[in-house]
């Protein structure tokens, strides 16, 4: 889940906090980790890849680790193949050290392709760069 982690956010730019909303883009490659076996000959991006755009994110934002607590909501759309261009954007977040939940969506050209509902908490230990 490491790597899973680390090349997801590595494909994290144009990250934007304004208020209670945080907003970024991905873009994975062909190549990307998360595609491969998901499924063979036709390359789609797994949900998990989706809520842990959320959790990276957060993690950039705060530098500081999350735990995913509870997936509350999780409903998904429209499929991801790979070189599309993501937009996540996390509603209702809470300034806080405390436990969470937060709404997030991930959308392509405009059209929602995934609702989710995450219950998360701040570990209190930095991210080092």
């Amino acid at each position: 889940m490491r790597t899973l982690k680390k090349e997801i956010a590595q494909h994290m730019a144009d990250l934007d906090a304004s208020g209670q909303r945080l907003t970024a883009s991905f873009l994975f490659p062909e190549d990307f980790v998360g595609f491969q076996g998901h499924f063979p000959g036709n390359k789609i991006l797994p949900g998990i890849c989706q809520i842990q755009c959320v959790i990276a994110m957060l993690e950039k934002w705060k530098k500081k680790n999350i735990v995913l607590r509870e997936i509350v909501l999780a409903k998904f759309f429209s499929p991801v193949s790979p070189s599309e261009k993501l937009t996540c954007e996390c509603r209702d977040i809470k300034d806080t050290e405390k436990e969470f939940t937060l709404k997030a969506s991930v959308s392509k050209d405009g059209k929602k392709i995934s609702e989710l509902k995450l219950r998360v908490s701040f570990t209190g230990e930095e991210i080092k760069a």
